[in-house]
């Protein structure tokens, strides 16, 4: 039952993202662009590329690299679940940044 002193949330929002960096050590299990196609077609979580220090040893990556994403909670959550699950070590860091006007 909802009571007459809670409003009722809008219908359109959309859930606040926030602009994180998150950091992955390459372990020679999964190829780079392969993580890079995961994060982008299959989350749909849009991405750059800070820095990357990737090398390949006979078909395996080794190495890490940065990206800066903008994603919600959900997305994000779903974005280190699969980190996770194929045992890549990874941080993630809020960055925000300043507008100056």
């Amino acid at each position: 039952m909802i009571t007459p002193d809670l409003k009722a949330l809008p219908k359109n929002t959309q859930p606040v993202r926030k602009d994180l960096i998150i950091e992955v050590e390459l372990n020679g299990k999964m190829k780079f662009d392969y993580i890079l196609n995961e994060i982008y077609l299959q989350m749909g979580i849009y991405y750059k590329v800070l820095s990357a220090n990737v090398e390949y040893m006979n078909g395996a990556n080794f190495g890490s690299f940065q990206l800066h994403i903008k994603a919600n909670a959900e997305e994000s959550q779903q974005l280190e679940f699969f980190l996770n699950k194929n045992k890549l070590m990874n941080t993630t860091v809020d960055y925000t940044c300043r507008k100056y006007s």
